[in-house]
């Protein structure tokens, strides 16, 4: 993510941890399956013609399907995903890792990352919306956690 945060980019980088073993693909399918996000994906789909499904989400997280709603995959690696929108203006990442040792469960990540549009930053109304899409992220994150820790 630190290649978009560059100058005029911004980028972000939010960890939360379950108790219970969870594999990649668990998180990606559970990320994009919580209530929160089908709000989201409920806007892609009347506003940018981006429609989604659970299932098209179950497809992303186990890597037979190359795009969901409004973004494509931009690589995978292993307990990894990066993808762009449409736009190319920006990125989400989604990652797994053990927690620290001695402890059990898993570590969750979730990163986005505004790209910089030619000579220009991520503008003005990003700069507005910046404290929403901070706090958006973390519930996001949050509740894939809790929909995970069931």
């Amino acid at each position: 993510m630190q290649r978009y945060a560059g100058p005029g980019g911004y980028a972000d980088c939010y960890v939360a941890e379950t108790d219970r073993t969870v594999s990649h693909a668990e998180f990606v399918e559970g990320f994009y399956t919580t209530a929160l996000f089908k709000i989201e994906r409920m806007i892609l789909k009347l506003l940018a013609s981006r429609p989604s499904t659970d299932a098209q989400a179950a497809q992303l997280a186990d890597g037979t399907l190359a795009s969901f709603a409004a973004w494509s995959v931009e690589s995978r690696a292993p307990n990894q995903l990066l993808l762009a929108d449409f736009t190319g203006r920006t990125r989400s990442w989604l990652m797994v890792a053990p927690p620290d040792a001695g402890s059990s469960g898993t570590r969750l990540y979730f990163g986005s990352a505004v790209v910089r549009a030619r000579k220009r930053g991520p503008g003005l109304a990003f700069a507005a919306l910046l404290g929403f899409h901070k706090l958006y992220s973390r519930l996001l994150l949050g509740a894939a956690r809790s929909r995970l820790s069931r």
